[in-house]
């Protein structure tokens, strides 16, 4: 009993060892609560277009394509500035502008005179905030902890962000049906403000800073490295493909919680939260990890996505969609942390920022067409055929992805038996 109760204890000290870094441990604190903040304000944001348009699904595919198409144009153009600027700075910028805009908008709430337009200008605004926080964050990470605690650094940042999706969204909803709108607005931009302190709190001298990119760091140098880089871009193709169709529940849960179930914004808050223990448990999962996932990882994490999120669309009953949002919660998480370390681990750290900007390009950056996508089929037949198709191309696209790889080992297996009988010969 005395030596499992060790080996349990090591096992617990070793899933949280980055958490022994200062630095890294002042920024998960404060992105705990600031992401609990903006999870908070997705639910407060969705239903507030769906009372604003009458329930049109149109409305919301639109809100999220606003917010997000700055990500898709302007990424790039983050990474570059995440490898030649310093990426604490360019945090701090970023959170306190965040900060500025959710005050404008719980300003407009609280008064009353909020309109769909109001909530279409501060969607695009703070996808302009978040082209450039997002590469820098995760691009950041390696100077908190250093490249060997790189990985579990990652799992534990997708188990707080997960974290703050379980409790943001409960409670966000309950605070939706007893407060209204405007106070959720508010404590958000609130959040926004435990980032830049932390930030500002961080100890400059242990930072693991990576030189900066010499010359003009220029987009096209990224882009050109990964294409020489087939390892690097399966799995960005495939993050590419499940972006587009696949992780558009933001769009889909609202619709599936108030047409399909017809339920109440504490309800709504439920199924997100459903989604996010799963990958609060997939996170966990995942800070075991100590080097790059095998490719093979990669694509069974993805065609086990597609085979679950398919499942949602079939659930009959509140229940059913709460368990299966669970298991898409799981394995949307164990693929994007799969994808996402195989990329970051087999980048050159000079490009690092441009790399990453390009993955958060193809997997954030495709939300927009693919909200109207899904959006323009919930709205044409059914919230649930929106679902099956995500979940089926998704499936599909990993299916091709995974005989493609078969393939390939197979032909590089003939190859160097080839060789070796060539040799003998």
């Amino acid at each position: 009993m005395k030596r499992e109760k060790t080996l349990v204890g090591k096992a617990f000290t070793s899933m949280f060892r980055s958490m022994r870094v200062r630095n890294y441990r002042l920024f998960a604190t404060g992105q705990v609560v600031s992401v609990s903040g903006t999870w908070m304000m997705v639910v407060v944001q969705d239903w507030l277009v769906l009372d604003l348009s009458g329930n049109s699904a149109i409305a919301l595919a639109t809100v999220t394509s606003l917010q997000f198409t700055p990500i898709l144009l302007l990424t790039l153009l983050g990474g570059r500035l995440a490898d030649r600027l310093d990426k604490r700075t360019l945090l701090t910028v970023s959170n306190a502008a965040s900060t500025g805009l959710a005050l404008i908008l719980a300003i407009l709430v609280l008064t009353g005179i909020v309109r769909l337009g109001h909530v279409y200008v501060f969607a695009s605004c703070l996808g302009l905030v978040s082209a450039v926080e997002v590469p820098t964050r995760m691009s950041f990470v390696q100077e908190m902890v250093g490249p060997q605690l790189l990985p579990n650094a990652s799992a534990l940042s997708a188990a707080y962000f997960n974290t703050a999706r379980v409790a943001g969204p409960a409670l966000g909803g309950l605070l939706l049906a007893s407060v209204g709108p405007g106070p959720v607005v508010l404590l958000n931009a609130a959040s926004f403000l435990a980032t830049v302190a932390v930030l500002r709190m961080m100890r400059s001298d242990e930072l693991h800073r990576t030189a900066l990119s010499p010359g003009r760091a220029r987009i096209v140098d990224g882009l050109r490295y990964v294409a020489s880089r087939p390892d690097l871009v399966l799995p960005l193709s495939l993050v590419a493909a499940i972006g587009l169709f696949g992780m558009n529940f933001e769009l889909t849960l609202p619709l599936l919680a108030k047409t399909v179930f017809e339920t109440s914004p504490a309800a709504f808050g439920l199924l997100t939260t459903a989604m996010a223990a799963g990958s609060l448990l997939g996170a966990l999962v995942t800070t075991t990890r100590s080097g790059r996932p095998a490719q093979g990882v990669v694509v069974g994490s993805a065609v086990a996505f597609g085979a679950t999120a398919t499942l949602v669309g079939w659930a009959p009953t509140f229940t059913a969609a709460m368990g299966t949002l669970f298991l898409t919660g799981f394995t949307s998480l164990y693929f994007s942390q799969a994808a996402n370390h195989r990329v970051q681990l087999g980048s050159d750290p000079t490009l690092r920022g441009r790399v990453m900007a390009l993955h958060t390009v193809v997997f954030l950056g495709t939300t927009p067409l693919g909200a109207l996508i899904i959006g323009g089929i919930s709205d044409a037949y059914s919230v649930r055929a929106g679902l099956y198709t995500g979940g089926l191309v998704s499936l599909a696209t990993a299916a091709v992805a995974a005989i493609s790889t078969k393939l390939h080992h197979r032909r590089r297996h003939n190859q160097a038996t080839h060789r070796f009988e060539h040799t003998e010969g």
